[in-house]
């Protein structure tokens, strides 16, 4: 079942740790300020990026294979195409509870996987919105 209420949304944000798939080391773009605004508001946030070295002055995971810390959600900032694969990183995984989608990046199919695995999914919604209105 999709994620819808607030109250599941709350539920989520009380995670504290986040890996960010397509994390960015360029300010000004929602794949970096959104992470970086979540590690200002306590969350330990796992960037990954095989294209990076470090970000945040943290290490930049090539995938969420190489994370051997424990993560509570991955957070997407990757194109709605490449959804179904990292899904399948998921998978593999025992310790994600959350797949969350950032605003404009949905895979219905891959959701549903999601939800399967007995998972939450989260679509098409930006966490930073999401944190502001229910948590801050």
């Amino acid at each position: 079942m999709p994620v819808e209420t607030d109250e599941e949304l709350r539920t989520i944000l009380e995670n504290d740790s986040i890996a960010v798939v397509g994390c960015s080391s360029s300010s000004g773009k929602a794949a970096h300020d959104v992470p970086a605004y979540l590690l200002e508001h306590g969350y330990d946030v796992l960037p990954v990026n095989p294209f990076a070295e470090e970000i945040f002055d943290r290490p930049a995971a090539d995938s969420l294979d190489d994370l051997e810390e424990s993560i509570d959600v991955v957070c997407v900032f990757r194109p709605s195409d490449e959804v179904d694969g990292i899904v399948d990183d998921v998978l593999e995984r025992e310790d994600v509870d959350v797949v969350w989608m950032q605003l404009g990046i949905s895979d219905d199919d891959a959701a549903a996987r999601v939800e399967d695995s007995g998972r939450q999914a989260v679509q098409d919604r930006c966490m930073k919105v999401e944190h502001r209105r229910l948590v801050d």
